[in-house]
Formats: structure tokens, sequence, C-alpha cells
């Protein structure tokens, strides 16, 4: 199978860089798997397609202002990012970074009266420091958000409120579960006020969920993990869902595959679950927990577009893509969104 075969013309012009004006306002495109309906919406009407007794879950997780300026001893300025938060992270004091250019081991970089000294360069862009300070705070008092390149634009203020979920609660993110960007407590409200169940799980979305595949062969390709945390009473309300016959929707690709990745747990008596998932779903997987996706519109030849594939098959999804390249839906991180059921 090969990545090139999950490609289609996306044009510039329909990537959203910035978010909407008012959260909550974009479109949906809702697509029935039963009878191959698309339905052209708005993400304001999402309640109108679920029902009594349905789950939808969420990821809580929150992005950090992961983009530090750091300057080193000798004034030469530099870029690195703060990576998210994995299960061996026992503090925020000595941490994993990307960064551009060259580093080396020993070195000291200030960022205002912080100093990160260079502990280990491990390759491919990727080190790790140790702080005077720690990390989290000193990305909450000089960080940017890390927004995805291909905005091709610097963070701005707006930016701390919109590439965050209205809910986000644990810290650790360096991307944003962009399929929950759109929601607002007034959609929620009238989510709950139907009788849908809305739990949440944790999982620190990595840079890595959207790096591109560098071979054309997705049998080669190894996801990054991502470190996650399911509560008790998330896994149990999925287990009275399905045992119900009624729907499990995952709000975003991370949702999705974190669920996946701990299907065979979610059979047993209800337990927190946590750990570090690095489950590539593509097509020809067979999904195990969910039932319905709230998903954005994705890169071409990207992982997440991949699983979404998976999930619709992709036919109807390049088909449904068709149609909302054709009605000028907005793509990407902050643009509109697709109701798969």
């Amino acid at each position: 199978m090969k990545v090139s075969d999950y490609n289609y013309n996306l044009p510039y012009n329909l990537v959203a860089v910035d978010p909407p004006i008012t959260r909550g306002s974009s479109r949906l495109l809702s697509l029935n798997l039963h009878d191959n309906i698309l339905v052209d919406s708005l993400y304001a009407n999402l309640p109108d397609f679920l029902e009594e007794g349905d789950t939808i879950v969420l990821n809580d997780t929150q992005v950090i202002k992961a983009r530090l300026k750091v300057v080193k001893e000798n004034g030469a300025k530099r870029e690195i990012v703060v990576l998210e938060k994995h299960s061996f992270d026992h503090d925020w004091y000595s941490h994993r970074i990307m960064y551009r250019r060259k580093l080396n081991v020993g070195e000291r970089l200030s960022v205002g009266d912080a100093v990160l000294v260079v502990e280990e360069i491990e390759g491919d862009g990727l080190a790790i420091v140790r702080s005077s300070k720690d990390l989290i705070s000193l990305t909450d008092e000089y960080g940017e958000v890390p927004l995805p390149p291909y905005m091709h634009r610097d963070a701005k203020p707006i930016d701390i409120e919109r590439y965050q979920t209205v809910w986000a609660n644990n810290k650790g993110s360096v991307a944003a579960p962009t399929a929950s960007l759109n929601m607002t407590n007034d959609i929620l409200a009238r989510i709950r006020a139907k009788g849908v169940n809305i739990v949440y799980l944790t999982l620190h979305v990595g840079l890595g969920t959207f790096m591109p595949i560098r071979s054309d062969n997705l049998e080669g390709h190894h996801m990054h993990k991502e470190y996650y945390t399911i509560p008790t009473e998330t896994v149990s309300r999925i287990q009275s869902t399905k045992k119900a016959g009624k729907r499990v929707i995952a709000v975003g690709t991370t949702v999705a595959r974190t669920l996946e990745h701990v299907n065979k747990y979610l059979i047993q008596t209800p337990i927190m679950l946590t750990g570090e998932a690095d489950i590539f779903i593509y097509p020809g997987y067979k999904f195990q927990v969910i039932d319905g996706l709230i998903t954005n519109f994705h890169a071409p030849k990207s992982t997440v577009l991949m699983l979404t594939a998976a999930f619709v098959g992709w036919d109807k999804l390049l088909s449904a893509y068709n149609h909302a390249i054709e009605n000028e839906y907005k793509f990407l991180s902050y643009g509109d969104s697709m109701l798969i059921l």
C-alpha cells in the first residue's frame, strides 16, 4: 500500500490560516456511511445529528506555548520547541526539545532569567536540555503558540485562545486536537440536553502526528508515540454505551487512535488506562470501538487522512473531499469539520 495512493489536490486558498471570527461558526459536512449521503450543514447543528444514549469522547489535553526563542552564549539566536509530555517525563526541568541549526552538548541557552543546558544530542533535530526553571512556567511566560508550519505566519495573541479547546485542562500537547477547536460551551450544553453522554480522555499530541511520511511504503512507517490517560469513568461509559447498542463517537483522530489502541482493555473491568499510543491506522484496519467520527479536513498523504480513509473508505472520503473543495469548505486545523456516522 502506497502513501501516494492517498493524495488529492488541495487549493491553498482553502487552507484556513486563521480561526473563524466566532468560534463555532464553521461549517459541517455530514457523511452518512449507510446510504453515502452528504449533507451541508453548520457545526452549530451538530446536536441535531446525535441521538439520546450516544457517547461523544473529547480530548482534554492543553496545548503549551511550546515555541521558545533562546540566545546562545555567543549571542547567536536559536528557536526551539519544547516537545509534548510523555509517561517517562517526571518533571519539566529535564526535557526533550526540537531545534533548528546547530547545537552542541554543554551549550547554555538563555530565555529571560532562565538557563537551559544541552545535555544530549539525540539526532534528527532532537536534544535533551536541563533548565534552571521548569519549562511549563518558562513557556507560559516566554513561549509562543506552536502553530503548524503550513500557516506560514507567526502566532498572534488570538491563537492563545483559539488554538485551544474550551475545556483544555491537562498541559502537555504541542499541537491541538483540531476537530474540537470548533466546539463551544453552548453546543456542548445542547448535546447534553439531548441525553448524549460527554466523557473525556487525555492524549498529549506531538509534532510527530503531523510530520510527513518519509517513505511511500505505508507498512514501513512507524508512528510517533503519544502519552494517554483514560479515566475509569470514561471506560465505564464506553462499555455501557456499547452494551446498550448506542454509538461511541470520537471527536478527532487523537481520540479515535487512543480508543482503538486500548480496544482490548475496554471489555475488561473498568480501570484507568494509561500508556504510550503508537497505533498507525490506515485502510484495511477494522475499527473495534468507535461508531462515529468528528474530524477536520486533513492534508494530502497525512497519517490522519489515512485514519479517516480507514473509517470511511478511500473512495467515499475522496468523493466527500471533492465535494468540500467544490463548495469551498476550509481545510486543516482552523478549518471546517466533517461528521461521519
